[in-house]
C-alpha cells in the first residue's frame, strides 16, 4: 500500500526542514494510543514509538508530544523498531485547557487548514457552546466554519442558520444533512488535495456521519440518536486523520465535554467581532465597559443592539481567559525562581573531595 503524502499536505517547506536527517522518511499521524502513533507514510501506515529527542522535548512541554494531524520523521531501528524522531513545526493547532492544576494545554489536532464548529440543530443549538468553541477555532490559526448538522431534523434550517450567523460575525454557516447528503459541497472544498478540515463538537452531534459522508465510505462507526430527548451517543473515543478520496484529509475528535480556553484572548476577539468592534467605539481606549462614560458597549445594550445574552458569553470567557493567564504566568515565574535558586545552591554548594585514586 502507497499513500500520496502530498496528498495529505506535504510540500516543498516541510521537506526542507533544517534537522531533516537523510535516513529519516516523513509521515503524518492518523492517531495517538497511549503513547504509539499510527503515522501514515509513504509506504503506509506504520505504528511508531516515541523517540529520545521527542521525549525529551515533552519532558519540559507536554504539548510537544506528537497528536493527530502532525508531522513526523521515522526512524528506523536495525531490529526493525521504528521512532518518531521528530515532529515538524506546526501551522495551526487547536489547543484547550487541561484539567488539572498546573495551567497546561492539550492539543487537540494541529495542521489544519479549516477548523469546523459541529452542531446539532436538532434538538436545539447550543449557543453559547458555539461561542466557546469557535473562540478555540479561531485561536487555532485554521478557517473557523460552523457546521450544522442532522438538517433533515429541522423544519426550516436554512433559518436557523441565518439566526445564528449573528453569533457567528463572518463566518460561515452551514446546514448539512449526512444522512441525506445535503449540504456538503461547501465542506468538500475544504479537503481538496493537500488540505485538512478537523471537526470540534460534542458527543452525538454528528462528527463521525460526516467523516463518513466525506470520505464515501463507513470508516467511522457511528450510533443513532437516542429517542427519549433525540440527542445522540457518544462514538468516537480518540482524535483520527481520516484521508479522503481523491486527496485532503477529515479530523474528527471525541466529543469533548468541557473546552477550557488556555490563552484565547485574540481568538476570543475574533470570535466576538461584533463587541470588539463596538469596543473601538468607546471614549476610553482601557474602558472596561462597566459604567464609564462615553462606552459604546453599553449604549449598544441599552439600545437592544448588542444581545445581553451574548453580552455575558464574552464577560464570562473574558474572565475565564484572564484568569488562565495569570495562573500559566504564575506558574512560569515559579520555575523560573525555582530554576535561580537551584542555579545558586549549586553554585553556593562546597566542591566534593576526590574520592581516592582521582576518580
Amino acid at each position: 500500500m502507497t499513500i500520496d503524502l502530498t496528498a495529505l499536505g506535504w510540500d516543498a517547506d516541510r521537506a526542507a526542514h533544517p534537522h531533516r536527517r537523510t535516513d529519516h522518511r516523513p509521515g503524518r499521524v492518523a492517531r495517538v494510543d497511549r503513547g504509539v502513533c499510527t503515522v501514515l507514510g509513504a509506504d503506509g501506515p506504520v505504528r511508531a514509538t516515541l523517540g529520545g529527542p521527542v521525549l525529551a522535548a515533552a519532558a519540559h512541554d507536554l504539548t510537544r508530544l506528537p497528536c493527530a494531524g502532525d508531522w513526523v520523521l521515522l526512524g528506523t531501528w536495525p531490529d526493525g523498531r521504528i521512532t518518531v524522531e521528530t515532529v515538524l513545526p506546526r501551522r495551526t493547532a487547536l489547543i484547550r485547557r487541561t484539567a488539572g492544576k498546573d495551567a497546561s494545554g492539550q492539543v487537540l489536532a494541529a495542521n489544519l487548514d479549516a477548523a469546523a464548529v459541529v452542531e446539532p440543530v436538532h434538538p436545539e443549538p447550543d449557543v453559547g457552546r458555539i461561542e466557546r468553541l469557535l473562540s478555540l477555532a479561531h485561536e487555532s490559526g485554521a478557517r473557523p466554519l460552523v457546521v450544522l448538522t442532522k438538517a433533515d431534523l429541522a423544519a426550516d434550517p436554512a433559518a436557523v442558520a441565518r439566526q445564528l450567523a449573528a453569533v457567528a460575525p463572518g463566518v460561515p454557516v452551514l446546514p448539512v444533512s449526512a444522512e441525506r447528503g445535503t449540504g456538503l459541497e461547501p465542506l468538500r472544498a475544504e479537503v481538496a488535495p493537500g488540505r485538512t478540515l478537523a471537526l470540534l463538537g460534542p458527543s452525538g452531534a454528528g462528527k463521525s456521519s460526516l467523516v463518513n459522508a466525506l470520505a464515501g465510505t463507513v470508516v467511522m462507526p457511528t450510533q443513532a440518536i437516542r429517542r427519549v430527548d433525540g440527542k445522540g451517543r457518544h462514538t468516537t473515543t480518540w482524535r483520527a486523520l481520516v484521508p479522503v478520496p481523491g486527496g485532503g484529509a477529515v479530523l474528527d475528535t471525541p466529543g469533548v465535554r468541557a473546552v477550557g480556553l488556555l490563552d484565547g484572548s485574540a481568538g476570543l476577539d475574533r470570535a466576538f467581532a461584533d463587541i470588539a468592534e463596538l469596543a473601538t467605539g468607546c471614549r476610553y481606549g482601557d474602558c472596561g465597559h462597566d459604567g464609564e462614560p462615553g462606552c459604546a458597549v453599553r449604549e449598544a445594550l441599552e439600545s437592544g443592539e448588542l444581545p445581553p445574552r451574548r453580552w455575558e458569553s464574552w464577560r464570562r470567557l473574558q474572565r475565564e481567559v484572564a484568569y488562565e493567564t495569570r495562573r500559566r504566568e504564575t506558574r512560569l515565574a515559579a520555575e523560573r525562581r525555582g530554576g535561580w535558586r537551584g542555579a545558586r545552591r549549586r553554585a553556593n554548594r562546597p566542591a566534593r573531595p576526590p574520592s581516592p585514586g582521582g576518580l
